[in-house]
C-alpha cells in the first residue's frame, strides 16, 4: 500500500561461547542494520561434578535460555586446538552439549573461529579480551562491560549479524581464507 513505511526485517540471534566451567550466552536482535541487546549471561557448572553432569547442566541451561528468548538463529565459537589435548577434548564436549541444545530446538547453527569473531567486532583478529568487551559494550550501547564469557558470546552473535549465514551474507564462492580474510 502507498504511504505505509515498510518495517525493517528483524531476527533474534543467540551467540554461544562454549566452556566446560562457564558457557557464555548472548542474545541480540538485528533490526534492519541496527543491533539491539536483549540478554546475556553464563551457564556455570560445578567443578566437582562429573563430566556427564556438567554437560547436562550446559544442555539444560541453554535450553532454558532458548525457551525464554526464542532466537531464530544461533552462532557458536569453534574450538581452537589447545596445547593440552585433554583440555581441547573437554572443551569440544562442552561445545557439543551447546550445539545439541541448539539443534534440539531446531535452530540453524553457524560456526565462527575466534579470529573471525574478533575481526568482525574489533577489526583485528588478534584483539585482546578487554578490547572485545569494550567494543561489544559500544556496539550494543551497554552501560558497562559484560563479563568476558558473555562478551565473547555477544561478539559471536554480532559476528553472525554482520554477515553470517542466512543474514545477507556475501557470496564467498571462488575465494579462500588467508589470515582470517577472504582472498
Amino acid at each position: 500500500m502507498r504511504g505505509e513505511e515498510e518495517k525493517p526485517s528483524s531476527v533474534r540471534i543467540l551467540g554461544i561461547d562454549p566452556g566446560l566451567r562457564i558457557t557464555g550466552f548472548g542474545v541480540i536482535d538485528k533490526i534492519g542494520s541496527k543491533l539491539v541487546y536483549v540478554s546475556s549471561g553464563c551457564v556455570k557448572t560445578k567443578d566437582t561434578g562429573s563430566l556427564p553432569q556438567r554437560l547436562k547442566t550446559i544442555l539444560e541451561g541453554l535450553a532454558e535460555v532458548i525457551a525464554a528468548h526464542r532466537p531464530q538463529q544461533s552462532a557458536v565459537e569453534i574450538v581452537f586446538v589447545n596445547v593440552n589435548p585433554q583440555s581441547t577434548l573437554l572443551l569440544g564436549q562442552a561445545r557439543g552439549a551447546a550445539i545439541s541444545a541448539l539443534v534440539t530446538a531446531d535452530l540453524p547453527v553457524a560456526e565462527y573461529t575466534a579470529l573471525q569473531i574478533k575481526q568482525a567486532v574489533v577489526g583485528k583478529g588478534k584483539a585482546a579480551k578487554e578490547q572485545v568487551q569494550h567494543m561489544v559494550r559500544r556496539l550494543l550501547a551497554l552501560p558497562g562491560d559484560p563479563s568476558p564469557d558473555a562478551a565473547d558470546a555477544l561478539a559471536c552473535a554480532i559476528c553472525h549479524a554482520h554477515g553470517g549465514q542466512g543474514l545477507g551474507a556475501l557470496s564467498t564462492q571462488g575465494f579462500r581464507m588467508r589470515n582470517g580474510r577472504l582472498v
